[in-house]
């Protein structure tokens, strides 16, 4: 049986990337304990199996020493007020997938003569978080009037969600690395980041966070696609962050889901704090977590407030779980039906490979292919 020759540190630095515990791993793998100190070495079938499990590249482990891995985009991540140094595979995994989606697009819309987004980079942190949150609410047209004609605000984040990848920010959503059902998203690593573009902004939303969290995310992550800035997060709107654009792009989501103006003169202090809250989620066709936030900007104690906040989210998270939806729709989302759209046009009129659109989607089937065209408008 032939032998692999590995490093045993390179054993040892997939294990620890992966963050999966090592007694998972030893019983799926009886003897990594020994690969790792070289008594001996794995076979060929054993070492790709370990990589899939650790969701390392194979070629890795042909290294002479375990690769320094950075994160693609500027992270603006924190625990406890200290920077997250290592991302996971699953959140690496979902932002190169995710960049080269935006790299496809970016070429498909330079070959149709698409014009630039102007909205990319059009305010900074110095702008007035009013006036930034204004110029999105006004580009995307997710103002209170629109919000008033929705039922409820679970609504009211599909139809923001479908509002800003319309305006031309592909908006993508999923709670799993690509369509791997296995590898759930984390929210408590990241609940969303912004690849900013002129020609292919992009969000992504961890789909794996409650409904109501995702709204303020989405909000959190167009501020920086406004700001022309790429970033990863974990935007909650109970959070004053210490980072000079995190707050910014707090306060502009804050304002560009309530405005406070328009907030104080409906909130009233005196009444039960579970049936105000309510109230106000169905006013504004909001989450009650950003009524909580706005409760807390308007004067609720900081103490009551981030009791009720961890209670509501626990709550929303509950309810969040096991949703399930139409597996054409879900895909959709997942690859921003503004992307998923095009892919599909591009693919049908032969300029982009089956194969390619197959990658890109994460799925193998033609009879998907055609299924989720039809769901898109675009296949009789």
């Amino acid at each position: 049986m032939m032998r692999v020759e590995v490093k045993p540190e390179l054993l040892r630095w997939a294990r620890e990337r992966s963050m999966i515990e090592p007694a998972a791993l030893a019983e799926r793998f009886p003897r990594l304990d020994a690969w790792e100190q070289g008594e001996v070495q794995p076979t060929l079938k054993q070492l790709e199996g370990f990589a899939n499990a650790t969701h390392a590249p194979i070629g890795y482990f042909f290294l002479s020493a375990p690769p320094v891995e950075r994160m693609p985009i500027p992270d603006f991540r924190t625990v406890a007020g200290r920077h997250l140094v290592r991302p996971t595979p699953d959140l690496l995994d979902t932002i190169h997938l995710c960049q080269q989606r935006q790299e496809w697009y970016r070429e498909f819309a330079r070959s149709i003569g698409e014009r630039p987004t102007a909205a990319v980079g059009s305010v900074s942190v110095t702008t007035d978080t009013r006036l930034a949150a204004a110029q999105i609410r006004e580009a995307i047209g997710f103002d209170l009037d629109e919000r008033r004609r929705i039922p409820t605000w679970t609504d009211a984040l599909r139809r923001f969600i479908e509002l800003a990848d319309a305006a031309g920010v592909m908006v993508m959503v999923s709670g799993v690395v690509g369509s791997n059902n296995r590898r759930k998203l984390d929210p408590e690593e990241f609940r969303g980041f912004a690849l900013a573009d002129s020609l292919a902004p992009l969000v992504f939303l961890n789909g794996s966070d409650s409904k109501g969290a995702q709204m303020f995310t989405l909000a959190h992550e167009l501020a920086h696609i406004w700001l022309g800035e790429s970033a990863v997060s974990d935007a909650q709107a109970s959070e004053l962050p210490d980072n000079r654009i995190e707050r910014w792009c707090n306060e502009v989501a804050a304002e560009l889901l309530v405005p406070l103006d328009v907030f104080q003169n409906d909130y009233d202090r005196d009444a039960d704090l579970r049936t105000e809250m309510d109230r106000l989620a169905r006013r504004f066709k909001v989450s009650t977590l950003v009524i909580l936030r706005r409760m807390r900007d308007a004067g609720l104690n900081v103490a009551r407030f981030h009791e009720a906040y961890d209670n509501e989210v626990e709550r929303l998270r509950a309810l969040s779980a096991g949703s399930g939806g139409n597996f054409y729709l879900t895909l959709g989302a997942r690859a921003s039906k503004r992307f998923a759209r095009a892919l599909v046009v591009s693919t049908l009129e032969g300029r982009s490979s089956f194969t390619e659109a197959f990658r890109l989607l994460g799925f193998k089937k033609m009879a998907t292919f055609e299924e989720l065209g039809r769901n898109l408008g675009l296949v009789v």
